[in-house]
């Protein structure tokens, strides 16, 4: 099921043969830098199961990035609920991605996260969108100034599903960017 296209990616569903690249995904330790954990192959595969089905019930998720020019799956972006309550009010959208690594400065999160901006607030009829990352994770929240999100220092948080193991990717910043303020940008 295709979501959305852009001039270079097909942002659809996940398919089978998407397994080996989500796995490549969860277990780099560049992509997985601010995370807690590694996944290994079962893992990675359950949890694209798990994004499938959930996109196939709800219609939001993380979907899978295809590049048009060769058929590569390289990657995900999406518009997930978020579940944060209390730190993010219950029915928040949340949008993200994460690229493997070859596929780095190409500027393809960025443009997947355009067409899903463009599609949560002109066919979702969202009226925010938020995205928050580790306090240091300059590649991600780069993307999120380019996209035209704000800072918000005010709704900063500790991720309540990191473990305290792990205290350092505890600390993250938040951006959003509200429906009004996306149209005044176009």
């Amino acid at each position: 099921m295709i979501i959305t296209k852009t001039p270079r990616l097909i942002i659809r569903n996940w398919r089978d043969d998407d397994l080996e690249l989500m796995h490549v995904i969860n277990s780099d330790e560049k992509v997985m830098a601010f995370f807690p954990f590694r996944r290994n192959r079962e893992e990675s595969r359950i949890l694209m199961d798990l994004l499938r089905q959930m996109i196939d019930r709800t219609g939001f998720g993380f979907y899978a990035l295809e590049r048009i020019s060769d058929g590569r799956t390289i990657g995900f972006a999406g518009l997930a609920k978020t579940d944060l309550e209390p730190v993010l009010p219950k029915g928040s959208v949340e949008i993200g991605w994460r690229l493997a690594s070859e596929f780095w400065g190409e500027g393809y999160a960025t443009e997947a996260a355009r067409a899903l901006l463009r599609m949560g607030f002109e066919e979702r009829g969202l009226e925010e969108i938020v995205s928050f990352a580790v306090f240091n994770n300059i590649r991600s929240t780069a993307v999120m100034k380019r996209i035209g999100l704000k800072a918000d220092p005010s709704r900063d948080f500790n991720h309540p599903n990191v473990p305290d193991t792990h205290s350092a990717f505890q600390p993250h910043v938040f951006y959003s960017i509200t429906k009004t303020q996306w149209q005044a940008a176009q």
